[in-house]
Order: C-alpha cells, then structure tokens, then sequence
C-alpha cells in the first residue's frame, strides 16, 4: 500500500552509529549514519578472519559499486566507491583468481563486466566486457543468460571469463547464489517477477559441473522468501559453529535506495539436499565463534495496559507461532514443554481499525545508554488482516511534531510478521510514551498485542 505520512523518521542519523543486531527488513545505517546502499552484493572474509567486506551496487548513485567494512558484521564502515568512473554495474561480485590482482564481476548493458585492481579496496577500473562463453549469452540478470539458462563459467587466473562449467535451463529465474557443505553444492535462485519477492528454490550437485536436480524452496513459499529476493551466501566458519548466511534484496517496488535487506541462518541439511532459511526478527552471529543468538527481552508492554481511542477493546486469541518467533513464540515453547500448550496460550489483543488509536504510556527508554545515538529496538507484536489494504503507523514522545510514521518507513517486514522491530529514540527513565494506529482501507484492521524492548547489550 502507497505511504499515507511523509517518511521523515530518518533525517535526524547522520550522526555516529551503532548497531546491535541483524534485523531483517529494518533500515540498516553504516557507522555514520547513513543508510547502506549495497544492493545485488556479496560477502567476503579477508585479514586472518577479523574483517568481512561487503560489495553492492549503489541504487542511489547509478549503479556504481561500493564497499563496506566490518569486524562483527553488523556495524558497516563506507570505504566508498571502488570504480568511481563506472555506472549501471549491476550485482557486483569479488574474486581473486591468482591471489595477485583483485576483480569485480558484474553486469552492465547485459553483458559480462569485469574491473581489476591491484589492492583490495578501491581503484578498480574495466578490463573488459563482452558475452557469455561460449554461445556468447547476454545476461538478463548476473549469473543468468538469455534462454532461461542459469550459466557456471570458470574464471581464468589472468582474470577472464573461461570456458563453460554447467548450465541449467529451467522456469524463468534469476539472481544466483551458491553454498557448499559435505560436498554438496547448492544453488539457489529466484523467480523473475521484477522487484516483486517471490518463493526462490535451490538445486543441488555433488559437482559445479552438476548435473543439477530440484528445485526444492528454502522457505514457506507463502512467505515469498520473506519478501526478499536473494543475492549471496557466504559462511561464518567460527571456533564453536560454522553459520551459512543468505542475503537477500527486500526491494521496493522500483529497486529504488529505499529498499532494505533480509539476512537469516541457513540450516543446511546436506544428507538430504535440504536447505531452509531460519527466520528470526533480530539475531546475530559471533564472527569469532560461529555462533547465533538472539536478544534478550528487558520489558513487555502488553495491549491489557495500553489506553485505547476507538477500536474492539480486548480480545482473547489463541497464540500462533509465526516463523522466527524465537523470542516469544518458540523459546516459551520450550519453556513449557511441549509446543500444543503454547500454542494453546491466549494473549490479549485490541483491534484497531482505521482511525483507531492505542497508547502505551511510563514505557522505560535507556536514552544514551542504549547506544551513542540513544536509539533503541523496540518490537511491536501485531498482525494485519490484509497488509495491501493499510498499515500500523507509530508516534514516540509528540516526536516529530506528532506527525505519525508508518512502521514500514522503518522496517519493511511491518505487516508481513508478527514481531517487528523498529529502532526508536526514547528518553532515558519511565516517561515514554508511544502510540500505534491504524489506517487504510474499509475492512482493514490489525490487532496489537504489545510491544517489547530488549538489553542492547547482549
């Protein structure tokens, strides 16, 4: 649904950053601030495992490639444009075949390009662009020629695109990524339906020679792969664990700056040919060690507390399990033993239609303490009857002169899962107050159950 309000929530961040947390669909801000522009990238490991580089397309700055930095992978530093001269690059990607010179693979005017540099950051410039080898395809996408025909060529170790390694022609798809575990690769695409998410699906080879067999989706395919088009995989091979990650594109309608980003676990079952993306609404890996975990809750504020301008009033509804309800679905499962009786749980919910209003009041900011910036993530519990006929919007404090923000302004996810966290200014001590609406369309409503803050720290 087109925005009803002004996103203004994120003209205040240009300022030192700090973030805690991988949220899927949030606004994701580098060290300065500003909103990361990496977009069709991927990720690589350099210096003895203490720095990850991720490389994307700038969508706000036709198309140039740029390159963050980062020792946790979740706080990105801007090292810039790496070819500042070269546009329309779509889906850059990094390789280093001889160990000597660094390159840049993409796409630009459906063909191969490839830009070289003989340091790791920065001046890269063309060394060539051309056609598919050997029926001399041109892409439609990276990784993808003309025909439907997804395309493995070798890279030579002078940098140039060698000779063919395995095609697999099948339905119409797109942007390719590839994992391995115990032997077996397995590729993963999705659908081409433009910037519209869509159920992407893996194939699987014992070889990038293939044959390849699937496909097979890697998650719910209502879920339309959590509304997010992938990108990359790369692996976090730690001291306790080793943690597959996928990135995904959360694209707006236009492929705009706007857009966000979708990374989650991947639980690779390679005995089977199996892998499947783990959604959770905040996690993060330990670089160091491998392993995920998730937030701890600080506080709950529930809809039984909240003051309420029209709607239902409360109603009792039978707990649902959402994916990725790690935190307050499935966790206090296990708690009580046996998933029925969670699910038999009944929260109180307020239904709010359009004009409807609910306030929770004496909410407990930690202001500065959370990070530099006094920012905080705040989850709001809900869910909507129909997310293309209305949406939730917040106020936190009169901010912004009172002028409401829709949540999805601040995470894309909003209305699409349960739990959405959203980053949010409160003032340190008991006197915040934040307010959740309703607007849309005849017919829509949502039903709140509450909101959650969490310990930044952890």
């Amino acid at each position: 649904m087109k925005s009803l309000f002004l996103p203004s929530a994120f003209t205040v961040l240009h300022t030192a950053w700090s973030a805690s947390w991988i949220v899927p669909g949030a606004v994701w801000y580098d060290t300065t601030g500003k909103k990361i522009d990496a977009h069709g990238g991927g990720v690589v490991q350099r210096g003895w495992g203490s720095t990850w580089y991720w490389i994307g397309y700038s969508a706000s700055d036709n198309q140039t490639p740029l390159m963050y930095q980062s020792t946790d992978l979740v706080n990105w530093e801007n090292l810039g444009k790496q070819a500042p001269s070269v546009t329309g690059m779509w889906r850059p990607k990094f390789a280093s075949p001889n160990g000597s010179s660094f390159w840049l693979y993409g796409q630009q005017d459906r063909n191969a390009l490839s830009l070289s540099s003989s340091q790791f950051v920065g001046g890269y410039s063309q060394k060539a662009k051309g056609l598919l080898p050997p029926n001399k395809y041109s892409y439609s996408d990276t990784g993808i020629a003309d025909h439907n025909t997804v395309q493995i060529n070798k890279i030579n170790s002078d940098g140039s695109i060698g000779s063919l390694a395995s095609s697999l022609s099948t339905a119409p798809t797109k942007p390719p990524g590839i994992l391995e575990s115990d032997g077996v690769y397995f590729l993963i695409v999705s659908g081409k339906t433009g910037y519209r998410a869509n159920a992407n699906q893996a194939f699987w080879s014992t070889s990038l020679a293939g044959p390849w067999t699937g496909p097979a989706d890697i998650a719910p395919a209502a879920e339309k792969t959590y509304n997010s088009q992938n990108t990359y995989e790369f692996v976090v091979k730690g001291t306790q664990a080793t943690t597959h990650i996928y990135m995904g594109d959360a694209w707006d309608s236009k492929g705009t700056a706007a857009s966000n980003y979708v990374w989650l676990p991947v639980a690779v079952d390679a005995k089977n040919r199996k892998v499947t993306l783990q959604y959770h609404a905040m996690w993060k890996v330990d670089a160091a060690t491998g392993v995920v975990s998730y937030p701890a809750t600080r506080k709950r504020y529930t809809a039984a507390g909240a003051e309420v301008s029209g709607g239902w009033g409360l109603v009792a509804k039978t707990k649902r399990c959402f994916p990725g309800d790690d935190v307050d679905c499935h966790v206090a499962a296990a708690a009580s033993n046996t998933r029925q009786q969670q699910h038999q749980r009944k929260p109180m919910v307020h239904r709010l239609r359009t004009g409807d209003e609910m306030t929770f009041r004496n909410v407990t900011g930690l202001g500065l303490e959370a990070s530099s910036s006094g920012y905080e993530w705040v989850s709001v519990l809900y869910t909507v009857n129909d997310a293309d006929a209305g949406e939730a919007y917040i106020k936190v404090n009169g901010e912004h002169q009172g002028v409401p923000v829709n949540l999805t302004e601040y995470n894309s996810r909003a209305g699409h899962h349960h739990t959405v966290p959203v980053r949010l200014r409160l003032d340190a001590g008991d006197l915040n107050t934040i307010t959740l609406g309703a607007v849309g369309t005849e017919g829509f409503e949502m039903e709140v159950e509450g909101l959650e803050l969490y310990h930044e720290d952890e």
